[in-house]
């Protein structure tokens, strides 16, 4: 099958590859492009932890064609930190122990990030509805929800956001 070359930014760096017309893009940023922090889940866009920002937007990189992305601008859960300073909701999962064991994290982590840059100050039930689309199969949200919590406070006070 011929491959069509796609170009797009990728955590602040533009990047080009090939990718088949049918191929998805958790597979080029996993497989080609290396950054696996974000996970295949469930394959059906169901768990969200393929989560990522593409244009402004949380996505589920396994519904998403590669070829979609061209020219978007994405951010996985790599891109968060930057100079190895943690984002804040990085931070709020390590402070209020929402990592469990971790397969979720990353999508969690990005669904958070975009989900507090549309509300900057959520009440827990807003939480719970925007965080609805990640799963995370060791149930643990309540930790989950103290993290997004202190994250947003950490925004508030005028943290990297």
């Amino acid at each position: 099958m011929s491959k069509v070359r796609i170009a797009f930014t990728l955590n602040g760096k533009r990047v080009e590859t090939l990718a088949e017309s049918r191929e998805l893009l958790i597979h080029v940023i996993r497989e080609q492009l290396g950054q696996t922090g974000s996970h295949i889940g469930c394959d059906t866009s169901h768990c969200g932890a393929c989560t990522v920002d593409m244009n402004g937007k949380s996505v589920k990189a396994c519904t998403v064609l590669a070829v979609q992305a061209e020219g978007a601008e994405i951010i996985t859960v790599e891109g968060l930190s930057v100079n190895g300073q943690l984002h804040p909701v990085q931070e709020g999962f390590l402070q209020e122990h929402g990592l469990q064991c971790g397969f979720c994290t990353p999508g969690m982590l990005m669904r958070a990030y975009r989900f507090l840059q549309e509300n900057q100050n959520p009440t827990e039930a807003e939480i719970r509805i925007g965080m609805a689309g990640n799963l995370c199969r060791c149930t643990g949200y309540q930790n989950i929800i103290k993290a997004v919590q202190y994250a947003a406070k950490k925004l508030q006070s005028g943290a990297r956001g």
